[in-house]
């Protein structure tokens, strides 16, 4: 099938599209726009048939890298494309990239459910590892055909929860632990307690504070304000903070990126006092229930680790799921090289450790290192 691939330079265009053929909140514009501000460009894509037929779409975010690996391509949740068609469209859109970038790779986190997905729930990490290392089927074998791998390099996690909106709230909630209920039907009687949207600065700055401090109990980094502030800004209704108060203290949040099929937890956090009143819990369900009204169908808990917060998340679904991870097609023979680094530079920003702290900030850091390594060996061929 021969494709060729044009470029959107229209905000409204390209989201009609992206929301029209199901796609995922991470590549609407606005999350483009929200990366742009932080060291990466967006270009949106089109890859249509010899027909004219729009057959996929792709957000693909470029971050530049120090010489000689000049930039990396990455399509967060995407491309956009029925399961027949993702093949020959990644393979246009890795063309295009290497064409007009020149980046040493595109690496993919789709939002494609491996074919093994569901799972049960609290599946072991020696079965996620067989699934992930075992030979590819079916469609996904023609995507390894297309010169894409798996790669270890994950920035958003495989492993989550997406729960199913479609039936009844009964059902929904049934599919809870039994303490579960009881917390959510508990936070929802509670005096003096109200759940809603954020709509005020001064609400915002209680969730930020929530934020920090939910990032240093479970240790792990968090974005500065301006980040959270650009997410609400330049997403505009598909950013939607979600909050409990007690009174006039916010207490917990959740805030999701919403399209028209998936909502997407981006970030959450409760203070002690939501903690004591199992606010959290009732939140959980209220955000459920706040984009089952606008139709959603899918809501994605984004990513399950071994930790209390997974375990907090797990409470809510008799499943798992399981995304196909991240794939990379390698554009350059530099691809080894870079891939030795990234490692250090995702650990950094994951961690957030105070001795990676300068990595964090400036994640080409580490591969400045390995490029001037690269360069001495004299392996500089484009």
């Amino acid at each position: 099938m021969k494709l060729r691939v044009t470029t959107c330079h229209d905000r409204d265009t390209w989201d009609r599209a992206v929301l029209s053929a199901g796609g995922h909140p991470l590549q609407l514009w606005g999350w483009g726009e929200v990366k742009s501000r932080y060291a990466w460009t967006a270009d949106r894509l089109f890859v249509q048939d010899a027909q004219g037929r729009q057959v996929g779409a792709a957000q693909v975010l470029h971050r530049r890298l120090p010489p000689p690996f000049r930039s990396l391509a990455y399509i967060p949740r995407g491309p956009v494309a029925v399961e027949g068609d993702r093949a020959a469209v990644l393979t246009a859109l890795a063309d295009h990239v290497k064409g007009t970038r020149g980046s040493i790779a595109l690496s993919i986190e789709p939002d494609w459910a491996d074919p093994q997905s569901p799972l049960p729930k609290g599946v072991d990490d020696e079965e996620i590892a067989r699934i992930q290392q075992s030979p590819p089927t079916g469609w996904l074998a023609s995507v390894a055909g297309a010169g894409f791998r798996r790669s270890a390099n994950t920035g958003l996690i495989p492993r989550t929860l997406v729960v199913d909106l479609t039936p009844d709230e009964d059902d929904i909630r049934g599919a809870f632990n039994s303490s579960t209920r009881q917390n959510v039907r508990k936070s929802f009687r509670a005096e003096g307690v109200r759940f809603g949207l954020v709509t005020s600065d001064a609400d915002l700055e209680q969730v930020l504070a929530i934020n920090k401090e939910t990032g240093r109990r479970a240790g792990f980094a968090v974005h500065d304000d301006s980040y959270h502030r650009a997410i609400r800004d330049l997403m505009g209704e598909r950013s939607q903070l979600l909050a409990a108060w007690e009174g006039d203290d916010l207490v917990a949040f959740v805030w999701l990126v919403v399209s028209d099929t998936t909502a997407f937890e981006l970030y959450g956090g409760v203070s002690p006092r939501g903690m004591k009143l199992r606010l959290n819990y009732g939140l959980k369900f209220h955000a459920m229930q706040h984009v089952k009204a606008q139709g959603v169908a899918r809501y994605d808990f984004n990513g399950l680790l071994n930790d209390g917060i997974s375990d907090f998340k797990r409470q809510f679904s008799k499943h798992e799921d399981l995304l196909i991870g991240t794939w990379d097609k390698p554009l350059s023979p530099l691809y080894p090289a870079f891939a030795t680094a990234l490692p250090t530079v995702r650990h950094a920003l994951k961690r957030g450790l105070p001795a990676l702290r300068a990595t964090a900030r400036d994640p080409k850091s580490a591969l400045d290192r390995v490029a001037g390594t690269v360069r001495r060996r004299g392996d500089t061929k484009p």
